[in-house]
């Protein structure tokens, strides 16, 4: 029998790292990499979630993690919705050949990354909850 060691709280540390250079590469311009760090932070997030639970998490998309969560945990529609829009910004942000032309760093604008940002912290926030309760 293999037993797997908890570690929800290395998980959520790290998406919160994630969420701070999000924030960072927003100040310094970087929209791109704070798309992509927003991404990252929430699946982290979530994935803390299910280390907790004692669940395999599968994949990188968000969305996927939540909605897979839903059969344990009450998921609000919203973050489902904020969940689509972060994994829009999991590959395109940062290889050069996703887009038609110009590079990632010429495709993300400071309102994207905003909003990006804001939606991981409303998921971290969720997740940081929901694992208070467990």
């Amino acid at each position: 029998m293999i037993l797997m060691v908890e570690r929800s709280r290395d998980w959520l540390d790290q998406s919160q790292g994630d969420l701070d250079n999000a924030r960072n590469d927003l100040r310094s311009g970087f929209y791109e990499w704070a798309c992509f760090s927003a991404q990252q932070s929430a699946e982290k997030a979530v994935k803390a979630v299910f280390q907790k639970i004692g669940a395999e998490a599968w994949g990188h998309s968000v969305f996927d993690l939540l909605s897979n969560l839903e059969s344990r945990i009450d998921i609000e529609r919203d973050l489902l919705d904020y969940a689509l829009e972060l994994d829009k910004a999991y590959i395109p942000t940062w290889y050069p050949n996703v887009h038609p032309s110009s590079s990632p760093r010429r495709r993300y604008t400071k309102k994207e990354a905003e909003r990006l940002i804001e939606y991981a912290e409303r998921i971290f926030r969720f997740c940081e909850s929901v694992l208070s309760k467990i």
